[in-house]
Order: C-alpha cells, then sequence, then structure tokens
C-alpha cells in the first residue's frame, strides 16, 4: 500500500468513526468557552465559527495588539501565531531591496521576498505589483480590529500567493454612537519616538474611522535611520437591513535607509523613498439564506533608491463572491476574482545617465472557485472546493482542496484538511533579473490534521500536525539560467497553542512550534516557542513575554546556511493615571542578548520606552 493509499484509507476510516459518533449521540456545544466557537470570517468568505473550518486557523485580537508596544503590526504576530516568523532588523522599521527585513514564513513557505504567504486587508490582496510581496511598514497596529491568519494553503478561496498561508488583517470601525477616539505617544532607546491618533463616529446608519500615524528613530546602528507616516481613513453605511456599504483609503510614505552588513570594513547600503496606499470599496449584502459581497481595490505605490531604480506600480482588482443555504446543514459559496498587477521598473543612473527600463508590463489573473460546507448529522461537517485560475502568462491551472470538522465531545474538535497551494510567477521573475517567461506556477500539497479543546471553563488548546510537500518551486540558479522551477520543499512538524486564565485578572498565551525541513529554509526555525502573561492589579497592568528561537537560517542565500538560537525577554507595566489617562512603560530584550535574525544585520540589546495613553 503505498503512503498516499493509506492517507486516504485512514482518513476514511476515522471519518465514518465520527459520522458513526454524530449520529447515535446528540451532545450540545458548551458556551462557556474561550475561543473554541469563535466567529472567523477567514477560513471561508462569511462568517463561521473557528470549529467549523477544516483549516488550521488563529486569531489576534484587539486587546492583545494594544498590549503590545508596537507600532507595525507583523511583529505583535511573532510567536503569537504558532508556525508564522517574522524576520527583523532593526529597533523599528523593516525596509526594502538589500539588508531588509520582513520576511514572512509560514511552516517555511514564505520565500524571499516573502510570495508564499499572501497579505490581505478586509478579504481584498495586497502585494507590490512588480515584485509580487508585500511592504511589511504599510501595516499599522493602530487600524487593526483583529488579524486572522490560515496556517496552510488556502489558495481555493483566495488564489495566488495564498500558497503558504494567509494573514487577513480586519481593519476597525466605528461600532457604538457618539464619538470616541484614542491617542499614544512614547520615546525609547535610540531617539525613537512614535505617535498615533485615531477617531470614530457614529450617527444611526452613517459611521467614520480615522487615523494618524508618525514614527521615527536615529536607529541602532549608523546608517539605520527609519522614518514614516501613515493616514487611513474608513466611511461605512448602512443602506437598509440587508446592504451595507464601506470604503476605506491608506497612504504611507517612509524612508528607510541600509546601514549594511554589521562586518569589518563593510559600507552602509542605499537609503529609499517610499510612498505606497491603496483604496477599496465594499458592499455587503445579508440574507436569511444568502450572504455575500461586492469588493473592488487599488493598490499602488513610488519608490525611488539612491543607487537610480525608481518604480511605479498598481495591483486592482475584484473580488465577488455569494454564499447559498440550499436545504438544511449545506452552505454552497461560489466566487469570482480579477486581478491586474504590474508597472514600470527602471534605473535612472545607469547607461552614462540615459537610464535602462527593466520593465514596463502588466499580468492579469482570472478564478472561479467553488466551495461547499455540509453538516452531517449533529457533530461532523465535510467541507470541498475547486478553483480554476487563468493567467496571462502561463495559461491554467486547477486548485482542489478537502476537508473536515468533527465535534467529538462538547469540549474537543477535530479536523483535518488536504489543500493545493499554489504561486503565480511574479514580473520580476518573468521578465526582470534573471527572467524566464516560460516560468509555471509553484505548487505544494499540504496535509494536516488538529485538535481544538477546552479543557474546564478557562482554558482553550490546539494541536496540529502538518506536512508541506512540493517539487517546483521557482528558484534562481544564477547566469545564464535565471529562474527556474527547480525548487523542492519537504517539511513537517507539530503547532501548538494554549489560552488559559488559571486566576483572576491573569491571563496566559503560549505557542510552540517544530518545523522539520529535508532542506533548510531561510527565516524558518526548527523549534520557536512563545510564552506571555498578563496580569491586572489595581490601577496597574503587567505583562511578560518570552520567545526562544533554535536553529533559525538566517542568511538568505541559497547557497549558504547559517544557524542562529537566541532568546528574548520583554514586559510592560501601564499605570491608569485617570479614566482618559494611562502611562507604560516597557522593555525589549531585558537579557540584553546579542543576536541577527538577518545575518550580519545585528539586533539592539535591551531597548527602554515610555509613554502616555489617551483614551475619549
Amino acid at each position: 500500500m503505498t503512503k498516499t493509499t493509506f492517507k486516504i484509507v485512514l482518513t476514511g476510516f476515522l471519518l465514518m468513526l465520527c459520522f458513526a459518533r454524530s449520529t447515535a449521540q446528540n451532545i450540545s456545544i458548551s458556551n462557556d468557552t474561550i475561543k473554541i466557537d469563535e466567529v472567523v470570517v477567514t477560513g471561508t468568505p462569511v462568517k463561521v465559527t473557528r470549529n467549523s473550518v477544516p483549516m488550521a486557523v488563529s486569531v489576534v485580537d484587539r486587546s492583545q495588539i494594544e498590549q503590545s508596544n508596537e507600532s507595525a503590526l507583523l511583529p505583535v504576530l511573532n510567536g503569537r501565531v504558532p508556525g508564522l516568523f517574522v524576520t527583523e532588523r532593526g529597533i523599528t522599521g523593516f525596509g526594502v531591496a538589500t539588508g531588509s527585513a520582513g520576511q514572512i514564513s509560514i511552516r517555511g513557505i514564505g520565500g524571499n521576498p516573502t510570495t508564499g504567504v499572501l497579505m490581505l486587508i478586509d478579504g481584498h490582496p495586497q502585494f507590490m505589483g512588480i515584485m509580487g510581496h508585500p511592504l511589511p511598514d504599510s501595516y499599522v497596529a493602530s487600524d487593526v480590529e483583529r488579524v486572522e491568519v490560515i496556517r496552510g494553503p488556502a489558495s481555493i478561496l483566495y488564489g495566488s500567493n495564498a500558497m503558504g498561508g494567509v494573514i487577513n488583517i480586519i481593519t476597525r470601525k466605528q461600532t457604538t454612537d457618539g464619538t470616541h477616539g484614542n491617542a499614544r505617544i512614547s520615546y525609547g532607546s535610540y531617539n525613537t519616538q512614535k505617535y498615533m491618533g485615531a477617531m470614530g463616529y457614529k450617527k444611526e446608519k452613517f459611521s467614520v474611522f480615522a487615523s494618524v500615524n508618525h514614527d521615527q528613530t536615529d536607529g541602532h546602528r549608523d546608517h539605520s535611520d527609519f522614518k514614516i507616516t501613515n493616514g487611513y481613513v474608513k466611511l461605512g453605511y448602512d443602506l437598509n437591513p440587508h446592504f451595507s456599504a464601506s470604503t476605506d483609503f491608506s497612504i504611507a510614505a517612509f524612508k528607510a535607509s541600509d546601514p549594511g552588513p554589521d562586518t569589518l570594513n563593510a559600507s552602509p547600503g542605499e537609503s529609499i523613498d517610499i510612498l505606497r496606499g491603496y483604496w477599496a470599496f465594499t458592499l455587503l449584502n445579508e440574507f436569511e439564506k444568502a450572504s455575500g459581497a461586492v469588493k473592488v481595490f487599488y493598490n499602488f505605490g513610488e519608490h525611488e533608491i539612491t543607487d537610480g531604480f525608481h518604480s511605479n506600480d498598481h495591483n486592482y482588482g475584484l473580488n465577488l463572491y455569494e454564499s447559498f443555504n440550499l436545504f438544511k446543514g449545506n452552505r454552497l459559496t461560489t466566487g469570482f476574482d480579477f486581478m491586474n498587477y504590474g508597472g514600470l521598473a527602471e534605473n535612472q543612473l545607469v547607461m552614462n545617465g540615459n537610464g535602462l527600463v527593466f520593465a514596463d508590463t502588466t499580468l492579469s489573473e482570472i478564478g472561479v472557485y467553488a466551495f461547499t460546507q455540509q453538516k452531517l448529522g449533529e457533530k461532523l461537517t465535510i467541507n470541498a472546493g475547486l478553483r480554476f485560475q487563468h493567467h496571462s502568462q502561463y495559461g491554467d491551472i486547477w486548485i482542489p482542496s478537502a476537508g473536515f470538522a468533527c465535534n467529538l465531545n462538547a469540549d474537543i474538535t477535530w479536523k483535518g484538511n488536504v489543500s493545493k497551494g499554489f504561486r503565480s510567477p511574479t514580473m520580476r521573475e518573468l521578465f526582470m533579473w534573471g527572467p524566464n517567461p516560460n516560468l509555471n506556477p509553484e505548487t505544494i500539497w499540504n496535509y494536516e490534521t488538529g485538535f481544538l479543546t477546552n479543557l474546564g471553563k478557562k482554558v482553550q488548546a490546539e494541536l496540529t500536525l502538518f506536512m508541506v510537500e512540493g517539487d517546483n518551486l521557482i528558484v534562481n540558479a544564477g547566469p545564464p539560467n535565471g529562474y527556474q522551477n527547480t525548487g523542492e520543499v519537504s517539511n513537517k512538524g507539530l503547532e501548538f497553542a494554549l489560552n488559559a486564565e488559571p486566576a483572576r485578572n491573569l491571563g496566559i498565551q503560549a505557542t510552540y512550534s517544530y518545523t522539520n525541513m529535508d532542506q533548510a529554509v531561510y527565516a524558518t526555525p526548527e523549534h520557536h516557542l512563545f510564552l506571555n502573561a498578563s496580569y491586572q492589579v489595581k490601577k496597574f497592568h503587567l505583562s511578560a513575554s518570552v520567545q526562544h528561537i533554535s536553529n533559525l537560517d538566517n542568511d538568505p542565500s541559497p547557497v549558504v546556511v547559517n544557524r542562529e538560537s537566541y532568546t528574548l525577554v520583554n514586559a510592560r507595566a501601564t499605570y491608569k493615571l485617570s479614566k482618559n489617562f494611562s502611562l507604560f512603560v516597557s522593555g525589549e530584550n531585558l537579557l540584553g542578548t546579542v543576536y541577527e535574525v538577518n545575518r550580519y544585520y545585528t539586533m539592539p540589546k535591551t531597548t527602554l520606552f515610555a509613554g502616555l495613553n489617551l483614551v475619549l
């Protein structure tokens, strides 16, 4: 019996067992859980409970975001989501081009730069039209209500770049009548300054939310200064009980400097000016037996590097989906996606000042999909779907997915999923710097199973086992071959997450991930442990976290493997001065650990911050 046949037979047997238990018993789901019945919107396009989604989904809510001292969003996720890792290079600011950070890896899939994990804002894709990767400095914590992360392929629903997983940023909106706002100011090591102000207003059917952020730092090394200003506004209107509309706009302008490698006689790198923004419009509908949305989005950006590189890029498109309750226990979702991306990339200083155009073109993709969820009995839910994707350059691809969720009893849910993920080659890979217009999409297969459980009323745990396999990843083979579909991946491991309230006013969060890789993968640690505890006592709120990283390959070169292991300790204390004001102090890397997440970019030792929060 082959390994694949064995997997199919074993899964079928366990599903029959679950169905038998489902029809024999009728045990109601307890409402006294922490997060097992939490509603999520990323595992399917419509709202469902977390324990009915076959994929592994993590949620980072607003309270966790506010407890951090971060203005950028991605560092908040590092550790709180098992299996996910984000690279850093300094006290704040990820930068771009050589020496940049903000590399995202989920289960060893992500690419360099990040093209295998898809960033979404309220369900629509976010990536640079030319390079195909997100710009991590563009995502700020003040605009975010919650983040939902699919830890595995979600290409069935979200198309290209969702090969390794999806990070869906769900933006804030004003939900209560009246005017509400908050502001924060902080100052810390290396002349690091952070300013934030946000305001919301709601009256009857109309709502508005807006925010402004500004961060700047001198950096912990020469030529590592960073400065960014972000603005965001969101308008919403309830047209009637069945339809609501919203539109939002975001703009970010930042300047990052590359300090260069921290080695003997090394020279600093280049500086870059970036302007990035997006606009989106969403029309939602909600009926008794049908719900869905129409989303239109437009992302844009301009990059200028001191070495002469200049680019203008765009990424715009349409997402359309509708979900139907055809009969008892069934939900069928159908969807259509269109996306056009690309732009102009050039160097204005080469060729004796005459300049050189690397590429000036666009690519387009069209996808259609159907995804169904069927409940069998009281305890078993089956999920299956199929996507057809057409790319203007490489042609067509089919993407299947299937899974199940079984409520073994009132407190334990067993889930499993088999899915195919894909990533279309980027404009950079097809037409620039070692181009190959004959590239095919990357594809992987992901197999996972796991359990969600409530251990009493105050503890919720999740355990997931996974295996990822693929053999046609795009790699740069160097001149004269350039980019080729020759890469392989074979990763397997486990992920564990725990949320607990062992005593009044005491919260504990723990995550652990183990990733076994046949070949070392950049920006993916073998072991990743995160522990966080928070305690409220009168007017004080105290929190501390420990993060341990073991066997991290921190060298982006495909031919060099460099292992790094380290432990970080962070802490924060907040004191409520009055109803509206609170004072906080925080410290990062309190042990003064010397480490490099990005090789030759030594991270700062102990850094301290203090600030003031205002809530209206």
